[in-house]
């Protein structure tokens, strides 16, 4: 999740922007069906056919390196993941109708589960967990950073507190502050990771996982893919599972005892996060999302409940 930047936002992205985009950058596929397939907080993504995607920027100024980063890095790791991902293809270049760049990548069929949650805990944990596996392997020096903290040591605001902690919790937000403050008290305390920085998703949230049946059947958006701590990545599992499911998931997982503290901290400062957007969602804000809020409330219930 990142904060949307509408100084520089892109104009208004029509399907007819984008048959002009598409018939410059990529004539052979010019006369395919385009469609909304979903806003995302960064991008839009818009159907191309029925197998090709479109991923537009449209609340970022952002855009270039994190497309590029996905073209330079997804490919390879693609090929090793058990579940459908996102295939970048390639990218389009800023233009005159355009400033930023855009991508044309595959298409991943599902539904985002922050809209069609999975219902199928087992199936769901055994997936992602098979996923994550895959995925948390060592990544090569020249990786990505992770932005806004993400695969390095928990850190909180200025006072020691989760970003946006305080403003919950005055806002009502947050129905039990003091269990949750102790979830992440214990996460800041945690061992940190000693490892090797391993490859992670780095946005890992029921808005960029789909299902199909209710079982997860992809991972898109990586945006921010990076390296570092994987206590980020796990932390999703407690929005994304079903309840009930966690178990098993940590089960197949098997993270060691302090990397599953510093996940639990993570889980806090993502929900956190998460229930500002849903709230700015439920007032009509521009980048609100009510969607986010369920999934957000469901993982704090998780988090502070007695292990």
């Amino acid at each position: 999740m990142t904060s949307p930047d509408t100084a520089t936002a892109p104009p208004d992205i029509t399907e007819g922007l984008l048959r002009h985009l598409v018939r410059e950058r990529f004539p052979h596929l010019a006369e395919l069906p385009i469609r909304l397939g979903a806003r995302g907080w960064d991008y839009q993504v818009w159907r191309l056919g029925e197998e090709l995607a479109l991923r537009v920027p449209w609340a970022t100024r952002r855009a270039d390196e994190p497309l590029r980063d996905e073209l330079a890095w997804v490919p390879a790791l693609a090929g090793r993941l058990p579940l459908p991902v996102p295939r970048p293809q390639a990218i389009g270049e800023p233009s005159a109708r355009f400033p930023h760049a855009w991508m044309l990548t595959t298409w991943v069929p599902g539904e985002p589960a922050d809209h069609a949650p999975a219902t199928d805990g087992r199936a769901t944990s055994t997936a992602l967990a098979a996923f994550l596996l895959a995925l948390h392997r060592p990544a090569p020096a020249g990786a990505p950073a992770g932005r806004f903290g993400r695969g390095a040591p928990l850190a909180g605001a200025a006072d020691g507190l989760p970003h946006g902690f305080t403003e919950a919790v005055e806002k009502g937000l947050l129905t039990e502050p003091d269990a949750v403050r102790a979830v992440w008290e214990d996460a800041l305390a945690a061992p940190e990771w000693d490892g090797p920085a391993l490859w992670l998703h780095g946005d890992l949230h029921p808005a960029n996982v789909v299902t199909t049946d209710g079982v997860l059947s992809g991972v898109i958006d990586f945006g921010d893919l990076c390296k570092g701590d994987p206590a980020c990545d796990l932390a999703g599992a407690w929005s994304i599972l079903p309840d009930g499911a966690l178990g098993s998931f940590l089960d197949a997982y098997a993270p060691d005892p302090a990397l599953l503290r510093r996940a639990r901290g993570w889980v806090v400062a993502r929900s956190v996060g998460a229930l500002h957007v849903a709230d700015a969602g439920e007032h009509g804000r521009p980048g609100g999302k009510t969607s986010w809020g369920p999934p957000a409330r469901a993982a704090l219930r998780r988090v502070i409940a007695p292990v």
